[in-house]
């Protein structure tokens, strides 16, 4: 009988946040853990390394997707670092790499991924949002609805991908 995979969420968010929002990643990397979810980021600081602390602390398996050369710029809570020499390329990695994306507030970046994640049919759940309202993406309103919601997008499957993206 084949081995099913772990769910992979990925959590976005800026490289640099407020103490609130790293306490709110701290618990949807934690919780994400405790569901047995393996967290996917960019592997450096702010809501990244928030999430990534809670997840470890919990137990669970992180994975940094880097934008540079070397796995030792991962932040100390990521167990798997992949460097992929891609900048912010690389956000379309961590897309890609997501059953689900979980976005804590975020900036430019965030929204790189939120629109690659939904371009390639990948559910994306809001949490404490920065990004306009208008993408139309659901929101959630504490760190255990994301989780929840996006565990449950997971298990769903994608969605389908918008026409014409990336082979889709």
């Amino acid at each position: 009988m084949p081995i099913e995979p772990p769910i992979r969420i990925a959590v976005c968010g800026g490289g640099a946040c407020g103490e609130d929002d790293a306490r709110l990643a701290e618990e949807v990397g934690r919780r994400l853990a405790e569901a047995g979810a393996v967290l996917v980021c960019g592997g450096l600081g702010g809501i990244m390394e928030a999430a990534a602390r809670g997840a470890a602390a919990a137990g669970g398996l992180t994975v940094g997707l880097l934008p540079g050369l070397r796995g030792a710029d991962a932040n100390p809570h990521i167990r798997v670092p992949l460097p992929t020499g891609m900048g912010e390329g690389r956000n379309v990695l961590v897309a890609r790499a997501a059953d689900a994306v979980i976005a804590i507030g975020g900036e430019w970046g965030t929204l790189s991924e939120v629109a690659l994640a939904r371009k390639i049919g990948v559910p994306v759940v809001l949490l404490r949002p920065t990004l306009a309202r208008a993408l139309g993406l659901e929101e959630a309103g504490s760190a255990e609805q994301a989780v929840t919601r996006a565990l449950a997008h997971a298990r769903r499957g994608r969605s389908a991908p918008t026409p014409g993206a990336f082979g889709g």
